[in-house]
């Protein structure tokens, strides 16, 4: 199989990899780079991390790369980067298009891939405004009800997980510093996890808790000087949070951050629904912390009290910390066996297989 698998950049990531690949000239040296660092690795097929020749990995949208592949193939002018994108799809005479940014590239862009292409599938975990995939043969994630808001559109869905990066495995065998971390996302789809943030921020007078936030754009302005005032208030972080928030962590960083921590408390976005399984769940498992999270529906592997540990309201995740810190010795054994069982379940190879066998039949 000649697969083309495009990825895409958090805008609060491309800093870290600008100083990361800032001594790169080529395409291949800043992809080598930003593949090194494992951003979003859980979702990068087998063959891609392998190197394999069959395989071609991209982010479409990062622009620097993108040019220097056109500088480097002769493409004349300033051609876009869907025309790029397509024409390295072209170039690697893929037979199997997988896309991690449907919402940049939807059916209108499937509808130009050149004839070599003889399916094309992408992942999807988030409900996506008016978007359309129905030209996709699948949409793939790990939420059923997500799944089920594309299936309503129109969309064959396919359920699909991310998989255990072996990376991870070199991390979190020391001392674990950190009682409590946390690291993601906080905007207006954060509410409740905000909240359940802002009651465990409160044990940092007696605890070492860090939080890596990536505030949203409305949140940093709120926070501003000019932001103070307006009428914001609601956007702000609580003080609480403010107090010891530290910016966003990604890739490597962020596994350091994991292996270092005895707690990493995660939260589902508000639309989410009951599902459960977040990325952070398979990140932190994997780096061998014991994962708090809120109530749900969760994937194999995640199971309360077995592996990892569930809360319902804010004032049961803070007591869910205070009694595994206080015990411990029996909570390290949870996350160790959280950490066998992600590894051993969601394995690269099995990902891969089961990859090609959806291929086979969508």
């Amino acid at each position: 199989m000649r697969l083309f698998q495009n990825s895409a950049l958090y805008p609060s990531y491309l800093a870290r990899l600008n100083r990361l690949a800032a001594n790169t000239q080529s395409f291949a040296e800043r992809r080598a780079v930003f593949l090194h660092d494992r951003f979003g690795a859980s979702h990068f097929l087998q063959p891609v991390l392998d190197g394999s020749p069959e395989a071609f990995f991209t982010n479409g949208d990062d622009e620097v790369l993108q040019r220097r592949w056109a500088r480097e193939q002769g493409m004349q002018g300033e051609p876009t980067l869907e025309a790029i994108l397509l024409a390295q799809i072209e170039h690697h005479a893929a037979e199997v298009f997988y896309n991690l940014d449907p919402v940049r590239y939807p059916s209108a862009f499937v509808a130009k891939l050149p004839g070599c292409v003889r399916k094309a599938l992408c992942w999807r975990a988030a409900p996506s405004g008016n978007a359309d995939f129905t030209a996709y043969a699948a949409v793939l994630g790990n939420a059923p009800s997500i799944l089920d808001i594309w299936r309503r559109r129109g969309c064959r869905v396919e359920s699909f997980f991310p998989a255990h990066d072996p990376v991870m495995d070199e991390y979190g065998h020391g001392e674990r510093p950190v009682d409590v971390a946390f690291a993601g996302g906080y905007s207006r789809h954060h509410r409740t996890r905000a909240r359940t943030l802002e009651q465990v921020a409160q044990l940092a007078d007696s605890l070492n808790i860090v939080f890596c936030l990536d505030a949203s754009r409305l949140t940093r302005l709120a926070e501003s000087p000019i932001g103070r005032l307006l009428p914001l208030r609601r956007h702000r972080r609580p003080d609480a949070i403010a107090a010891i928030a530290q910016p966003p962590v990604f890739g490597r960083e962020l596994y350091e951050l994991l292996g270092s921590a005895k707690i990493v408390l995660n939260g589902a976005i508000d639309m989410a629904g009951t599902d459960r399984g977040n990325m952070r769940c398979f990140e932190a498992m994997g780096c061998g912390a014991l994962l708090v999270s809120d109530a749900g529906e969760y994937p194999e592997g995640m199971k309360e009290g077995v592996t990892i540990e569930t809360y319902d309201t804010p004032d049961q995740a803070v007591a869910a910390i205070s009694r595994s810190l206080q015990d411990w010795p029996g909570a390290a054994e949870i996350a160790a066996r959280g950490r066998a069982r992600i590894r051993d379940i969601y394995r690269k190879d099995v990902q891969w297989k089961q990859f090609g066998d959806l291929v086979g039949r969508v």
